[in-house]
């Protein structure tokens, strides 16, 4: 059954025009990936269907009863909410019965032989459970965890913009609508948390249509694509290595299909050079259908972005960091990092939102200093730094500014790597700005265009190292596709701070990931090569504790091996003091695992009343798996010096 249907829907914003005739419906139980280059309207046509923004003509057709939730890039949030009052706004009578009960509660704490305050509570208590408020603080709490948010009592105004992006993500989860609409929902989220969410959207009972740049997101959530391609719609069912599969295949045909008609055409025009007189009924229909063949358009391939910009000389020496140190008041973001770039790195760096991956790019930039250590730079290096604030910097600008004048102050002409002289202008035409949109004010861009042309300019300024800190926000899939093909050619330094899981994948071959206490671990390889180390470690540890445990149940009592005679190899056992930690740790493994257990049950399965207590209990499971790890490690050590 359809949840809504545009038919015929046209859009123009005068420069542009976004959609021609769109027509398409969505199902009860679809899924759709929204794609197409930026500003090619795909935020637009959400806003359409939100019904924030007016159709010039056709028709949106909105079932009744249907509840719809949309996720902008940019929300607008209540600054002077509370983080758990902002998820809760679609559900004013559960958050005040919250409210009533933990004021009542505290009341009670203070007072508690008062029997009309024990009524009141008793009173809100049986609401609760009828209403389903305890579940819904649950969830809101739970989601808000795995993406990252904790602290669940901060006003709104004391967050940054991607903290409230995230927000805003839990409120329309939460929110449990027919309908969700998401304009980049993986923006500002990291790794662990695209994951969580790419699970949760998987298995979600309503509809949704999203826009992405995360190809690895558009292919385990999605089951149709749908591009908008200068006004059209192109429907595929699939998911998006389906739609690349077929898209490949229809321009192919398409090729073919304007090959023959032109081939057709030209022997027809020969035919008509020679003259023939239209006297027949056959020689006029064959005449008319000439000129029909000469009015019929074929829609040109889309063009692509062209990234073939200039080139620096790199020396030997690139950027070299000696026991870097960085701490805000009492948190170690890094600690002691040491590591010499070469000329031709391709560097990952991954970890948790916060953790210090941007810090770290602000100390090799020389934006801010490191509180210890040495950063220096080689004589040649010059860094071309995309990051993931670029939007801000060109918003900062003036709005009204030209787009061909901004590119300009970098440069008027440049030479590509090819040797080729070519204007700013020309490069603009690459980079897919045509004539009217360079001539055209910044502020009529879209959010995904003034990304693109912010990356044009560093491009234009010749670096030799190029830093990307989230260079995938807002950009579209196809200008990525492009951009990694790009970067296996880059004659210089590649650092890239990431998320997006298929980017890193396609241009590193290294990866530093931000761990616990502020170090950074080196791992060779892309990131799914990480995962697998990841994953076969822990496997490995397990396996180890597994068969150690087993060994012990099926030799209780083990013989005395003969004495060793005395020499250079003699290989020491373990002490008195360390054969007793060996033997309690075993126990401790244990017990923290049980408890590890208890908490994760008492997290996903909190008692009435006792919901409030959902971060602390997600706090005392991180706190436990640390504790097992450590323990673990102390143990194998122990184990290896006992064998």
């Amino acid at each position: 059954m359809s949840i809504f249907t545009l038919q015929s829907v046209k859009k123009d914003f005068g420069i542009k025009e976004i959609l021609k005739d769109a027509s398409f419906s969505l199902d009860a139980n679809d899924k759709v990936g929204l794609i197409g280059t930026n500003g090619s309207g795909k935020s637009t046509l959400l806003k359409i269907i939100a019904g924030l923004e007016p159709i010039d003509d056709g028709q949106l057709l909105v079932n009744s009863g249907v509840k719809i939730a949309y996720l902008p890039q940019q929300p607008d949030l209540d600054e002077n909410r509370t983080v758990l009052e902002q998820v809760f706004a679609d559900s004013g009578e559960q958050m005040s019965l919250i409210r009533d009960y933990e004021e009542l509660s505290y009341k009670l704490a203070h007072d508690p032989d008062n029997s009309q305050i024990m009524a009141r509570l008793s009173n809100v208590t049986q609401r609760i459970e009828a209403t389903g408020a305890w579940e819904v603080e649950t969830n809101a709490k739970i989601i808000l965890t795995k993406l990252g948010i904790q602290d669940f009592d901060t006003q709104i105004s004391y967050l940054s913009g991607g903290y409230k992006k995230r927000i805003a993500l839990a409120t329309a989860l939460l929110s449990q609508p027919d309908v969700l609409l998401m304009d980049e929902p993986t923006n500002h989220l990291d790794a662990m948390s695209v994951e969580w969410l790419q699970s949760y959207l998987k298995v979600y009972r309503g509809a949704i249509l999203l826009i992405t740049h995360d190809r690895y997101f558009l292919d385990r959530v999605t089951n149709r694509i749908i591009e908008i391609d200068r006004g059209d719609l192109y429907t595929y069912v699939g998911n998006y290595a389906y739609y690349l599969e077929k898209k490949a295949s229809a321009e192919e045909t398409a090729v073919r299909q304007e090959r023959k008609h032109q081939g057709v055409l030209r022997r027809e025009l020969e035919w008509l050079k020679r003259g023939p007189k239209a006297r027949s009924t056959k020689q006029k229909a064959r005449i008319d259908r000439i000129h029909q063949m000469q009015e019929k358009e074929f829609k040109q391939a889309q063009g692509k972005v062209d990234i073939s910009t200039p080139g620096r000389r790199i020396g030997k020496k690139v950027i070299e960091l000696e026991q870097v140190c960085k701490s805000y008041g009492d948190r170690l973001l890094i600690k002691d990092f040491t590591y010499e770039f070469s000329p031709d790195d391709r560097v990952g760096i991954i970890g948790e939102n916060g953790a210090g991956k941007s810090t770290l790019m602000d100390i090799i930039t020389e934006r801010i200093p490191a509180d210890s250590g040495k950063v220096e730079l080689g004589s040649t290096i010059h860094i071309g730094y995309f990051d993931q604030h670029s939007e801000d910097l060109l918003e900062a600008l003036n709005q009204n500014q030209r787009v061909i004048d901004y590119l300009k102050e970098v440069a008027e002409y440049v030479k590509t790597a090819d040797g080729t002289l070519i204007t700013a202008s020309q490069m603009l035409e690459r980079f897919l700005f045509p004539g009217n949109q360079q001539y055209a004010p910044i502020h009529k861009l879209s959010g995904g265009e003034k990304r693109r042309l912010f990356l044009l300019r560093v491009l234009m300024s010749a670096p030799n190292v190029l830093i990307l800190d989230e260079p995938t926000n807002d950009l579209d899939v196809q200008t990525l596709s492009i951009l990694e093909d790009y970067l296996e050619s880059f004659n210089g330094c590649v650092i890239v701070v990431s998320h997006d899981r298929y980017f890193l994948d396609r241009t590193v071959n290294t990866i530093f990931a931000f761990e616990s206490g502020g170090n950074l671990r080196q791992y060779p390889g892309n990131y799914s090569v990480y995962l697998d180390y990841k994953q076969a470690a822990e496997a490995e540890a397990a396996q180890q504790r597994a068969n150690f445990q087993q060994k012990k149940e099926e030799s209780p009592k083990l013989e005395k091996s003969a004495k060793p005679a005395f020499g250079n190899n003699k290989k020491r056992g373990l002490s008195t003091w360390e054969k007793r930690e060996f033997k309690e740790l075993e126990a401790k493994i244990a017990q923290l695992e049980a408890e590890k257990a208890e908490a994760e049950k008492a997290l996903y399965n909190p008692p009435p009343g006792k919901v409030t207590q959902v971060q602390d209990l997600y706090q005392q499971v991180e706190t436990l798996t640390q504790a097992i790890d450590t323990a673990t490690e102390r143990w194998l050590e122990l184990a290896e010096i006992d064998n």
